[in-house]
């Protein structure tokens, strides 16, 4: 079966030009997600295989974008160890949250079985899916993971508790990172049993403590989610947004591409992260707001990257932003794939 640009790209292939796909590209921007939404909630479009295959593969067939990811949340985990998690219209939210609790592992009973409706949508997709398109599956990194659980809700987005917890009791946090890893690893070893094409482990969070002190407690965390990923020859993107110059620190063995922020412009990203690694990103999604001209002018500034640098997957520095008009969205797509890359 031909290969098709995105995972071309992930194997150093030299491609005509880059693959594009967003950040959270299944909802938020597309009208006909919208008009789900009105009929079902967040979690019912998660749950049935049915609903959240059409989900993944909205962006599809009306951004023309070349790689699904697979429409489910980073929360899902927790969820599976025991956590009660509900999705609110401001937010997820757990019934308890660890910072409440004297000893939180009493709340953590990680159950796999848990997760089983997962791999059923995965099926799903690759059922419904054009035959030679990638599919990406992903879960939150350990870091990230821990900050919703702790803090019990997800519109406090520095996570006070979280990040004290680091510092007040590392043995703790070492342990629920551990009991994060461990369910992470199942979870995604199952993900790659089902056919996800790529996998990307999302660190939303990593710019809320210092890069070496991230380095040394939460990377080694991390780094097990990857390898046993890479392990069985699955392409691994991993997103440490906000880590800055820490970018500096990573190594081949920490992923195969490393997805970029707009906050560290991408030239100064590849010359800090190591060579026969790629990269991914990195376009503040919320220029989408603009006139396209504006956006016309931004997109122009990556060409002469884009020619110099084969090993390059075109994506937003974040997810998409709630309201930015859909046909910006498919304009960045059209002009990404119409561009003179000079390769």
């Amino acid at each position: 079966m031909e290969k098709g640009i995105f995972i071309k790209t992930l194997e150093g292939q030299k491609t005509e030009r880059p693959p594009v796909w967003f950040m959270r590209q299944a909802g938020r921007v597309l009208p006909s997600y919208l008009e789900m939404r009105k009929q079902y909630s967040f979690k019912e479009l998660m749950r049935d295989p049915e609903l959240a295959a059409k989900v993944t593969l909205l962006p599809v067939h009306e951004l023309g974008v070349d790689a699904a990811i697979l429409f489910s949340d980073i929360l899902v985990i927790p969820e599976a160890m025991g956590m009660d998690l509900t999705f609110t219209d401001s937010g997820p939210r757990f019934a308890k949250a660890l910072k409440d609790l004297d000893d939180p592992m009493t709340l953590i009973n990680p159950d796999a079985t848990k997760l089983g409706y997962i791999y059923d949508v995965i099926d799903k997709i690759q059922e419904t899916k054009p035959a030679d398109f990638p599919l990406i599956g992903f879960c939150g990194a350990p870091f990230t993971t821990l900050c919703y659980m702790v803090q019990g809700l997800g519109t406090n987005h520095t996570f006070p508790d979280a990040v004290s917890l680091l510092y007040k009791n590392k043995n703790r946090a070492k342990q629920l990172l551990g009991a994060i890893t461990e369910l992470s690893i199942e979870y995604a070893l199952n993900q790659v049993k089902h056919g996800v094409a790529a996998f990307q482990i999302f660190e939303t969070h990593a710019g809320l403590i210092p890069a070496d002190l991230y380095m040394e407690l939460i990377m080694p965390f991390v780094r097990k989610i990857s390898a046993a990923v890479m392990k069985t020859g699955t392409p691994t993107i991993f997103l440490p947004k906000g880590l800055g110059t820490g970018l500096k620190q990573l190594q081949p063995d920490d992923a195969n591409f490393i997805s970029v922020d707009w906050q560290v412009p991408i030239k100064e990203a590849r010359e800090m992260i190591p060579h026969n690694m790629g990269v991914q990103g990195n376009l503040d999604p919320r220029i989408l707001f603009a006139d396209q001209k504006v956006i016309e002018a931004k997109l122009q500034e990556y060409l002469k990257f884009g020619a110099k640098y084969n090993k390059w997957i075109f994506n937003v520095g974040h997810g998409f932003v709630p309201g930015i008009p859909v046909e910006n969205a498919k304009f960045v797509v059209d002009w990404i794939k119409n561009a003179n890359w000079n390769r």
